[in-house]
This record gives structure tokens, sequence and C-alpha cells, in this order.
């Protein structure tokens, strides 16, 4: 800050007060201007700062040899750093000399080698242009071989390809597989060529692919038939190779159903032959088979004979059915897909006959289609056998179970087969054959007892042809037990046999009950009608019969009520009595008109009471023994009670009826002043409770 000062007093000493000069007034003073210009500065500003510290580190001072010594200083070392600075442009102006030297030299060089390229080209464009052109050649060779290339291994069988494919001489294995699905992929690939102008090519190549590919389907059709011929459905191992061959076989499907036809037959003959000796123990061509157990010497009766012969159906039905699952569905739907994709190729079995378009293939339908031909020459034989059973057979119950087991078997084969099937249209025939030779049978059997129907036995229980029937319509209802017929339609299909070996045996009972007096009458019929009902509620769907005898039972138990109240009211001698009392009432009016009745007269009231008397001990007994034909106790006692009970309210009537009486004439004889009077009471003492004691 002092040297500050100090320039400021310096600057003022250089510049003193005195007259401008003429050269200074006309312009600037550069002294001023360096004043002026130390004077403006700001001491905030860095470099102003810096300067001012670095006056006062030399530890200069403001005077005027210092201010000399300090500028020839500075001027000095401009000139130095100058001087410097010339010694760096002279090296550098060595170094461009050196460097255009260098560019020169490299001029020339280009220029030569500029020289030499020239004429080397020259000399060498001929030839670089053939070589041009002979690349360009190559390279259109090696895309047309390419091409060529490309265009065999799609569209061209080879030589062994087609040998494969179309000699019989050579085995149908993976090589004649391959050939013949490249065959079938070069005919899907010929479309494309057929979509240009040019359709030359693609008809030559899809012409003979054609030709080569029926070869080929002729082939494995041919094959299969000689595989199937010997092919053993028995063995759980059947070769892949068949399998594979019937899935590629599908795409031509008059081919594939020759096959199946060609199979069903073969296995027609196999089953019927194998049902033969299941039979006889003996093949056809007379071989005795020590193995099978004959089903016509081990069957004891009719119904293990039939059934032994529809067990061993089923089981040759569902082996067949799982070997041709095997054979057919194990791999899926590819076989139906094979055959949609030839319906589709044959476009006159796009059509069906009607005008309708051809149905999907089902290969679970086909499965059952052929393994019901597959069983068609056992199922003839099956028929024969089962018709000679039915027609020969002269038992009732046996003809139902026949039935009943053929009803089975029936159902069981629709759920394996198809309701549309041969062999269960077969069984349904004989299930209806056997019904009708059971009606038949049933019917006979009813004519046969007409005569049985006009004999009553005397102890009034169910006659014998009756319960005879009961037996056998149990040994029925066990059998249709065990029947599949769904629990809906149950009661609805056993009607019809109701119908035949029940109701004529009832209405027999009904009709015998015409010549008989009651109350022998109710008690038969009701023995009847319990033995019936009892074997009825054993099965639910008998329900519906079992209510009808409940019914009719009730019936019958009315009318033995009426039957015990009647002998209750004349053994006792009542009868009279409670008849001209009954319809009066407890008016006085009716009263009065009671007087002048017969029965309430002395000497009839005395001996109805005698008679009561002597009814009573035994009353009970007696009743009871009336109704002792009737074989259910608790309806007997029932009967009797409710009979007492309707007697015991009838005698409650008459007593009352008498007590009124004897109100009133002891009313009368007060207002006439008689002293005495003979009441009905001292002529008539039981009273209801020991009525009701007696009787119960």
């Amino acid at each position: 800050m002092s040297s500050l000062v100090s320039a400021r007093d310096d600057a003022g000493l250089l510049s003193p007060q005195g007259p401008a000069s003429p050269t200074l007034t006309k312009g600037t003073n550069p002294l001023s201007s360096k004043v002026s210009t130390v004077l403006s500065a700001s001491y905030a500003d860095t470099e102003f700062r810096e300067s001012l510290a670095l006056l006062d580190e030399r530890g200069v001072h403001s005077t005027a040899e210092t201010r000399r010594k300090l500028r020839l200083d500075l001027q000095k070392e401009v000139i130095d750093s100058n001087g410097e600075i010339l010694d760096e442009f002279a090296k550098v102006a060595q170094q461009l000399r050196r460097i255009g030297l260098t560019i020169g030299k490299l001029n020339e060089s280009y220029q030569e080698m500029k020289s030499q390229i020239t004429a080397a080209r020259e000399s060498t464009t001929t030839a670089l242009q053939e070589a041009s052109q002979l690349m360009t050649q190559r390279q259109q060779v090696e895309r047309k071989q390419t091409l060529l290339k490309s265009f065999n291994a799609s569209f061209i069988l080879t030589d062994d390809e087609t040998a494969s494919l179309t000699l019989t001489s050579e085995p149908v294995d993976d090589r004649f597989f391959a050939a013949l699905q490249k065959a079938k992929g070069i005919g899907q690939a010929c479309e494309v060529l057929l979509g240009f102008e040019d359709q030359t090519l693609g008809l030559e190549v899809m012409e003979q692919t054609s030709k080569h590919l029926n070869h080929g389907f002729q082939k494995l059709y041919r094959w299969v038939q000689r595989e199937l011929k010997t092919l053993n459905l028995e063995n759980p191992q059947i070769g892949s190779s068949i399998r594979r061959a019937l899935r590629v076989l599908a795409e031509r499907p008059t081919l594939f159903q020759n096959c199946l036809d060609f199979l069903a037959e073969a296995r027609e003959h196999v089953l019927s032959d194998s049902f033969y000796t299941a039979l006889t123990g003996s093949s056809r061509g007379g071989v005795v088979d020590a193995s099978v157990k004959p089903i016509e010497l081990a069957a004891h009766d009719s119904l293990r004979y039939v059934g032994d012969m529809l067990a061993w159906a089923h089981s040759a039905a569902v082996g067949e059915r799982e070997a041709l699952e095997v054979l057919f569905i194990s791999d899926g739907d590819e076989i139906a897909k094979g055959i949609q994709a030839g319906r589709e190729n044959e476009v006159w079995r796009l059509v069906a006959e009607d005008g309708e378009p051809a149905d999907d293939f089902d290969p679970v339908a086909a499965l059952n289609e052929l393994v019901d031909r597959d069983m068609s020459g056992a199922a003839r034989v099956l028929r024969q056998r089962i018709e000679q059973v039915i027609q020969t057979n002269e038992e009732i119950i046996l003809a139902y179970k026949l039935a009943n087991l053929l009803n089975f078997y029936r159902s069981t084969f629709s759920r394996l087969l198809s309701r549309g099937s041969s062999l269960v249209d077969s069984l349904g025939g004989l299930e209806s054959e056997a019904l009708r030779q059971f009606r038949s049978l049933a019917r006979d059997h009813v004519a046969t007892l007409q005569g049985d129907f006009q004999h009553t036995p005397g102890d009034l229980r169910p006659p014998d042809f009756f319960l005879d029937a009961l037996e056998q319509l149990t040994a029925i209802m066990a059998t249709f037990e065990t029947s599949l017929t769904p629990a809906e339609d149950r009661e609805t299909d056993f009607k019809p046999v109701l119908a035949e070996v029940f109701d004529p045996f009832l209405s027999g009972c009904l009709n015998m009950t015409q010549t008989m007096k009651s109350p022998s009458s109710s008690i038969f019929l009701i023995n009847c009608c319990l033995a019936a009902r009892n074997s009825l509620t054993r099965y639910d769907f008998t329900a519906s019969h079992a209510a009808q005898l409940q019914e009719r039972i009730d019936e019958q138990k009315r009318q033995l009520v009426e039957s015990q109240y009647h002998f209750f009211r004349m053994e006792s001698g009542l009868d009279s009595l409670m008849e001209s009392l009954g319809p009066l009432t407890e008016d006085i009016e009716d009263v009065e008109k009671l007087l002048s009745l017969e029965s309430l007269q002395a000497p009839s009231l005395t001996r109805a009471s005698q008679t009561l008397d002597n009814f009573l001990p035994s009353a009970l007994m007696d009743a009871v023994e009336k109704l002792r034909h009737l074989q259910d106790a608790t309806l007997t006692r029932d009967v009797t009670y409710e009979a007492a009970e309707r007697f015991c309210v009838d005698f409650e009537h008459i007593e009352v009826i008498i007590m009124l009486l004897d109100e009133f004439v002891e009313q009368k004889a007060d207002a006439d002043g008689e002293s005495e009077v003979q009441t009905l009471r001292a002529l008539f003492p039981r009273t209801s409770g020991e009525i009701r004691v007696l009787l119960s």
C-alpha cells in the first residue's frame, strides 16, 4: 500500500502543476494516462494485488533510482524473453526445412509408384475383366447346382428310395416309411410348382411321384394283409410295425377298410373255432385241447350252461377289444387323422349317397363295430345254443332266470360295444324269446291250476297253489333284484312279471271268496293278502302292489270289525235295544217317547240283562275264537278290540238313556205324589265301566 502511495506521489511529481505545454494540451499525456490507469485500478483486482505483493517482496521503494532500475530490469527481462523465443523459432524453422525435404522425396516416390501402377493397370485391365466374368459365371453355376440339388432332394426320389417303395423284394422297414413320407411330401410340394405359368415340370413330377406312391400303398396293403394272417391278438406284445403300417394305410380309406374286413373275417374264424373248442374241448378238426375244460361237460344245469357261454363271450369280447385298442387306438387319433386326410384326397367320398357330407371318422365306434364283427361267428353259435335251451326249458323260474341273465349280459355288452351292435341285438332277441317262454309257461301253469281254484281250505289258510306261487315269485324277485335295470325303471319293468306270476293267483283267491260267507271270506282273503304282502315288501320295486294289498287288507279288516260288532250285539241280546235307542238323543221329547218302547218294558229289559250277564264272561274269548283262522294274531286282537270299543260306546248310550228315563219317571212320580217307583236301573244294573273291564 505504501508503494501505491509512493507511486501516486511520484506520479504527482512527474506531473507538476504548471501550465500545460502545447504538445500535451493537444493530446493525452502518456504519463497522465498511466497515472490515471494506476489510480483507477481497484485494490480488489487480483492481478493488481499480486503486482503490489511482488513489489513488496522485492523491497522496492518508490524512488527515482529504483524506478529507473526497475524499468531497466523489466526491459532486460523482456529482451531476454524475446531472444529465447527467437532461438526456439530457429529450431522450428530448421525442422520445417527437414520436413519439406522429406515431403519432396515422398512426392517423388508417389509419382514414381503412380506411374508404375498406371502402367500395370493398363496391362491387366483385360485379364481382370475376364476374371470378373468368370467369377460371375461361377456363382451362377454354383447357385444352379444348389437349386438343382435342393430340387432333387425335395422333388425326386433316389433309386434306393424308389426301389424300397415299389419293389416287393424290399422289406417294409424304416427306409420304406421314410421313402413313403418323402413321396407324400413331394406330392404336396408339387402343388406349389403348379402355381407357376409353366406347369410341365410340376405335372411330370406329380405324375411320377403319384405312380410311385400308389405302388408304395399297394405294397404296404399286401404286406399288412400278410401280417394280419399270422397276427396273434392274444399276444400282449403286438409289433409296433403293424400299428405304424395301419396308421399310414389309414390315409387310403378304401385299402384300410379292406384290411379291416380281412382282419374281421380272420378273427371271426379264430373266435368261432375258439368258442367251439371251449364248448366241446376239441377243435373243429377233432384236435383235443387238454387245457380246456369243456363247457358242455362242466355245466350242471341249463342256467350254468348259458352263463358259462355268455361269460366266455364277454371275456372274448373284452380281450378282443383290448387287443384292437392296442392296435388301433393306442397311438391317439393318428388313424382318425389319416382317414380324414384320405377322405379329403378322395373327393368322391366327401358326399354320401343321400347327398349329405360324410361323417367324421369315430375310432371308438369303428373299434366297436370291428369287435362286433369279430364276434359274429361265435354269436351265431351262441344264439343257436341258447335258443335250444330256451325252447327245451319247462320251468318258469329257470325261464325267468335265463331272461334276467340275458338282460344282464345285454346291458354289459351295450356298455362294452354299443346298443346297435349285432351281438347286443342278438342278446336282446334271446331275452325277448326267454320272456315269451316265461309268460307261456306261467300261463300254462295257471291253466293247469284252474281246478284247484275251486277248493277252499277248511282252515281258511292260503291255498297251496297260492303259497307255491308266492315261493316262485320270491325266487323271481330275488333274481330281478340282481339285474342292472335302473332304479327308476325297476317297478315299471317288474309289473308285467307280477301280472303273469302273481295277479292270476290272487284273482283265483278272490274268486274263491265269492262262494264263501262272511266273515270266512274276509279271513281267507286277509290270510292270502298277508302272505303276499310279506313276500312283496322285501323289495322296493313291488311297493305299489304291496300298497294295494294293504288297502285290500284294510278293507277286509273293516268288514271283520263290522262282523265282530254284529256278533257282540246279537250274542249280548242288546241288538234290538241298541237299534231302537241308537237314533235317539237326550232331548226330553225323545225320552218321553221311550216309555212306550217294547224293549224298555220290564220283561224285555230283564231278559236282555240276563242274556248280557250270560254273554259277558266268555264274550271276548268267543269273539276271538270266531277269528281263530286269521293267521295274524295282532290283527285278530285289533279287530276284536275295535268291535268291542264300538259295542261299549253303544252301551254307554243305552246307559245314558236308561238314566234319563229313570230321572224322568222319578220326577213324574214326585209330581203325582207316588212314593215308590220301579227304576230301569234296577232291572238293568250293568254299567259301561263293567262292560269295558270284561271286554278289555
